[in-house]
């Protein structure tokens, strides 16, 4: 008997995990690959791209640095001049956020 509620406890947990979603402005339940643009200047010279990502999975664990530091880093951008985002995730057990960073 104890085996069985230890299972039926773990299987609750279990079916509260799989729905991790990415933010993004379109939701995809089975699949999401979305790419829109945030802020961008009138200097339209951006010669340099950087980008960050961050990752999940199952929604228990996310690890990596999406930030724009990180991005303008990655790129070597001192002068941003867009910032855009893309959002990835494949049937909510794995999820994928980056930031782009694109100037000079």
């Amino acid at each position: 008997m104890n085996k069985l509620a230890i299972t039926m406890i773990g299987v609750g947990f279990l079916s509260l995990t799989a729905c991790q979603p990415v933010a993004s402005p379109l939701v995809g339940v089975f699949f999401n690959d979305t790419k829109y643009g945030y802020i961008a200047t009138t200097n339209t010279n951006a010669t340099k791209e950087g980008k960050a990502c961050a990752q999940t999975i199952l929604g228990l664990v996310a690890t990596g640095d999406a930030s724009i530091s990180a991005a303008k880093a990655n790129g070597g951008i001192t002068q941003v001049s867009h910032i855009d985002y893309s959002a990835k995730s494949i049937l909510g057990i794995i999820g994928d956020w980056c930031t782009i960073v694109k100037g000079q």
